[in-house]
């Protein structure tokens, strides 16, 4: 019975995502992912051409599924900016007291390929966290909050401030504090 390319591509990202996630793009090669897709090395070449190819493909796969993973972890109930941050802190600090935890995948890529701007992988990075900017925007919007795009923004360098210092110390208590942070700006916007 012939296996589906669609298929193949699946189990090739969900071992290349596992892999990638746990040692990180440098430290993981064609042969690991291979044998962990259960394919042929030559059946990975066959739909990516590199692991540069892959690891884009498999970023633009995982951007809508990070996305939607995100915007669920916000209340939907949430009544104002401040309850909506709080929720999606809590579920950060829930992740991210997960064991073992390494960190958002995107970012961790980025950072690994800083000196290569023009990567494909930090372009799907790139538009993913550009994503959630948006989105985020687009909550206060609706929340009625003031200066949503510049208020997404500062949320934003609060999340990802806590999480890159959640991962280099390796304490989760950085997530309640940017919350904290978070209250206090969502408070005095509001004013």
């Amino acid at each position: 019975m012939p296996r589906s390319a669609e298929a193949t591509k699946s189990r090739v990202f969900a071992a290349a995502y596992k892999l990638m996630y746990r040692e990180g793009f440098s430290r993981t090669s064609m042969d690991a992912i291979a044998s962990a897709a259960g394919v042929t090395k030559k059946t990975l070449y066959y739909h990516f051409e590199s692991k540069d190819a892959l690891v884009a493909a498999l970023l633009e796969h995982q951007r809508t599924r990070a996305l939607a993973l995100f915007q669920g972890w916000a209340d939907p109930t949430a009544k104002d900016a401040a309850a909506f941050a709080r929720s999606l802190f809590d579920k950060l600090k829930h992740w991210a007291s997960s064991s073992p935890w390494y960190g958002s995948g995107f970012t961790r890529l980025t950072m690994e390929l800083a000196d290569l701007p023009g990567h494909p992988a930090r372009k799907a990075a790139h538009r993913h966290k550009a994503e959630v900017e948006a989105w985020l925007a687009e909550e206060l919007r609706r929340l009625g909050q003031g200066e949503p795009r510049e208020v997404a923004r500062q949320l934003m360098l609060l999340i990802e401030g806590c999480l890159s210092l959640v991962l280099i110390h390796q304490d989760p208590s950085y997530v309640p504090a940017a919350a904290d942070a978070a209250d206090r700006l969502l408070s005095a916007e509001s004013k």
